[in-house]
């Protein structure tokens, strides 16, 4: 790692984006070196600017921050990733540790709690808000957790893509799968989670604050 912790934004608001870059290169020891305002642009510009952590929303249009996420990993296993999220749930930071992120913060956190946890996880280190980390601890211990919780990471991202009003032929594209593959992905999801239509999913992904209303 270079002497400065060089950073990549990615989020699709601008003006979120600017308000980062001011807090991280307000600090003598980070850098952002890059932007990015969806998951495809980040996966694109990742392998040019090779960044010692990236710091990305988990809500955003197209294949969406989980998935950028999963494919960052997978094309490179050293990639540091820092999940972001304005959801108080819990089902998105589980997915995105599982999905290979070092760390998640919710938006809002103290601005002081998104350079600490760069500082963290550009040196390899887990970083969970104390909050977050005492809501994920209780359910392990009750042995609680949302229904969503038990669906794979492809049905999650069907899921989520779904009750945010996309078709299955836009899912299909958003995800690069074939449209018979997220209706598998669908059926299975209707079936754990015991409803038969979208505005269901939608409720559901409504209650256990997956969506912004």
């Amino acid at each position: 790692m270079s002497a400065r912790i060089r950073v990549m934004l990615v989020d699709d608001h601008a003006m979120v984006r600017m308000g980062f870059r001011m807090l991280l290169g307000g600090t003598s020891e980070i850098e952002v070196v890059g932007e990015a305002e969806d998951g495809e642009s980040a996966y694109q510009q990742y392998a040019t600017l090779k960044p010692d952590v990236v710091v990305m929303d988990l809500s955003m249009p197209g294949m969406g921050g989980i998935e950028a996420l999963r494919r960052l990993v997978a094309r490179d296993r050293d990639a540091r990733v820092l999940a972001l999220s304005a959801h108080e749930d819990t089902a998105h930071p589980r997915r995105a540790l599982k999905a290979g992120a070092l760390g998640y913060v919710s938006k809002r956190s103290a601005p002081e709690e998104l350079i600490d946890a760069v500082r963290a996880v550009a040196t390899g280190r887990v970083y969970l808000g104390a909050e977050l980390a005492r809501k994920l601890a209780v359910q392990d211990l009750a042995g609680a957790g949302s229904p969503v919780e038990q669906l794979s990471e492809r049905e999650f991202a069907v899921f989520l893509l779904l009750a945010k009003g996309q078709s299955v032929a836009q899912i299909a594209e958003t995800l690069h799968l074939s449209p018979n593959t997220v209706g598998t992905h669908l059926y299975n999801t209707k079936q754990k989670l015991g409803v038969s239509n979208q505005a269901e999913l939608t409720l559901i992904a409504v209650r256990n604050g997956l969506l912004d209303v």
